[in-house]
């Protein structure tokens, strides 16, 4: 079965596209914490980042390269913050890797 976010990536189900490549999409999130939340998908499922292999060790750079580039893009100079869940008590919700991007405004520590 689909993970949703291949459903997106797929365009069985829409989403606001900021970016797509070969490895991944970048979409922004339906449910936005910040002024901009954006998530930086990969094409290859990966459940989760306790389960990536060492053959995805280019897959997670790339990832984390396309977040800071867009979030260049999208203004976010003053800074962001890159968050990605694992396991259902760090919040996982989705079985299909990805990074939240948050900025727009001050973020406060500890988060949640």
């Amino acid at each position: 079965m689909k993970t949703l976010f291949q459903k997106i990536i797929d365009r069985e189900i829409p989403a606001n596209i900021e970016h797509e490549d070969e490895h991944c999409i970048v979409i922004h999130d339906i449910d936005p914490k910040a002024p901009v939340h954006f998530l930086v998908i990969p094409k290859k499922v990966i459940p989760r980042v306790a389960v990536a292999s060492a053959e995805d060790q280019a897959t997670l750079g790339h990832l984390l390269l396309t977040a800071a580039g867009v979030a260049k893009k999208l203004n976010l100079e003053k800074g962001f913050r890159v968050v990605i869940n694992n396991g259902e008590d760090g919040g996982e919700t989705v079985p299909h890797m990805h990074v939240h991007v948050l900025g727009g405004r001050s973020l406060s520590w500890p988060p949640g």
